[in-house]
């Protein structure tokens, strides 16, 4: 077994491009996962239309350009300019401020103004809007101390928990743990006996004194042990590079991890027991890769998918693994209460595993 399983990694690190495949890509990806797939704003393009020259609309004005969120772009003088600038998108969202703002304001009367946003992506639309609300909830509380008005008698007071400042790389990095893990894992266990088919050693294999269940094994370790350690340090990095908060169990997180690895190496071994060519265990791969993404709740809610599709993705390892690391590294979930999590992926592990055997066995007789 150990004779096997040193021949595995040399032939995974003596070629140049499984190294690249191990090293490369995950690397690449954490970091621009990690910056780029965020739901924050920054920077949205704004454009001004003022028809008032009131102190009030220039106050508000300041602050819509003095926020971080927001970069003006262009300043409006007449109605049909509107379009110019939404219509192009060189603008998602435009202030219009009305004549009588600050006389209505002066005159301790409600005033409207009118935001107007470029819907065509309603989630960047719906971001941008509540940063405006931020802002304009702030000039309100502002104006109505400096007027000295009635404070309404009931207030909202908002308070995220486990995420405080509602920071989305908080969500979106812990994530990360389990897609690259999930992509290198697949790749080195669905190309392992597909790779000994094309390069011709496959035949070499029947004449150890290894039974079928042993050259498994020997095929399984490999990728069981560079998933664990690729996502050690993609925790790392979350936590030391990206400063996620990791305020969990590392035992509750690296049982998570062990059965997760396990599980998806059972299905790239499925995956590498039917493919003839390394062409076609990558495809296959990806053939699993990619709903797997989708349907595990990395980017989107479970909950909003159709009940059918909700039931297909009970089968996923991945699914089970987002709720554990997250769960774990956010909001200190305890081994205990993640059992409904753990025992799904050790069903998947051992099944996919048996079914590995049992068509590896096939293959060889």
């Amino acid at each position: 077994m150990l004779g096997l399983l040193k021949k595995e990694f040399l032939a995974l690190l003596r070629d140049k491009k499984s190294r690249f495949v191990l090293i490369g890509p995950p690397l690449i990806q954490l970091l621009v996962f990690g910056y780029a797939a965020t739901f924050d704003l920054n920077r949205v393009p704004i454009a001004i239309y003022n028809e008032d020259s009131g102190s009030a609309s220039r106050e508000l004005i300041a602050r819509f350009t003095g926020a971080k969120a927001f970069r003006e772009v262009g300043r409006i003088t007449r109605q049909s300019g509107i379009a110019e600038f939404i219509n192009p998108k060189k603008a998602l969202l435009v202030l219009h401020i009305g004549r009588e703002f600050s006389r209505d304001l002066s005159k301790r009367k409600p005033a409207s103004i009118q935001l107007i946003v470029d819907g065509r992506n309603s989630n960047t639309a719906l971001i941008a809007l509540n940063y405006a609300q931020t802002i304009l909830a702030g000039f309100n509380r502002t104006w109505t101390e400096q007027q000295r008005l009635a404070i309404p008698p009931a207030r909202l007071e908002i308070r995220a928990w486990f995420n405080p400042n509602l920071n989305s790389q908080w969500f979106i990095v812990p994530g990360i743990v389990g897609l690259l893990t999930l992509v290198v894992t697949m790749l080195v266990t669905a190309l392992s006996v597909a790779r000994e088919r094309e390069q011709g050693t496959f035949d070499q294999l029947l004449v150890t004194p290894f039974t079928p269940l042993e050259i498994l094994i020997g095929k399984a370790l490999p990728g069981v042990l560079i998933g664990l350690v690729e996502s050690s340090f993609i925790v790392l990095m979350a936590v030391y590079w990206f400063h996620v908060p990791f305020v969990g169990d590392v035992a509750a997180l690296y049982l998570g991890i062990v059965l997760f690895v396990v599980a998806t190496a059972g299905v790239g071994l499925m995956i590498s027991s039917l493919a003839t060519t390394q062409q076609q265990g990558l495809l296959g791969a990806f053939l699993f890769i990619v709903p797997s993404i989708i349907l595990s709740g990395f980017a989107t809610p479970i909950a909003n998918m159709p009940e059918t599709v909700q039931t297909l993705t009970l089968l996923i390892p991945l699914r089970y693994f987002l709720v554990i690391v997250r769960g774990v590294m956010l909001e200190s979930i305890p081994l205990s209460l993640l059992s409904d999590q753990y025992w799904p992926m050790a069903v998947i592990g051992f099944a996919t595993l048996g079914l590995a055997a049992w068509m590896f066995r096939r293959r060889l007789y």
